[in-house]
């Protein structure tokens, strides 16, 4: 088990840290991935790559994290003024959110399979190799879908 974890936590991490985009988390999930992963591992048909069923792991550990946090939903305002810099570099902060919020939106409608590759590229870094392999698809795939992705975006007005 020591091997499957040398192995493959970097792609289980960068995987989570593009989902989550939180390091602590990413690496709180990618531990608990494989506690799972070590529990039910006799139920690993093999029918895919490990690293596919790692991440498939993640990704249900993530949905889960998400069902939980709605439900513990709280934010006191003191703590978001408490924060707060100076009005230039707010307004900064809020412009690019705004950017950040308009790509999020037009990914959404691209179809699931190509808005993940979009999301472990941009936000993952990961190479069209890794992503290829978490996808079950190959490197060429997983380049020529950012690009149609790319363009299709551009199109509707995102560079």
């Amino acid at each position: 088990m020591d091997e499957l974890y040398n192995e493959y936590f970097q792609t289980v991490f960068k995987y989570l840290f593009c989902l989550t985009h939180d390091v602590d988390l990413s690496e709180e999930l990618t531990q608990e991935t494989f506690c799972q992963a070590i529990k039910t591992y006799d139920k690993f048909r093999g029918d895919c790559k490990i690293s596919v069923w790692l991440c498939q792991i993640s990704k249900h550990l993530w949905y889960k994290e998400l069902n939980k946090r709605k439900k513990n939903i709280s934010c006191p305002i003191d703590e978001i003024s408490d924060s707060l810099e100076s009005k230039e570099h707010v307004e900064s902060l809020i412009l690019i959110n705004e950017s950040k919020v308009e790509l999020f939106q037009k990914l959404q409608s691209l179809d699931e399979k190509t808005r993940e590759v979009m999301y472990l590229r941009l936000t993952g870094e990961l190479s069209f190799k890794e992503i290829g392999e978490i996808l079950n698809k190959n490197e060429t795939w997983a380049r020529v879908t950012f690009y149609r992705a790319k363009q299709k975006l551009a199109k509707e007005g995102l560079d």
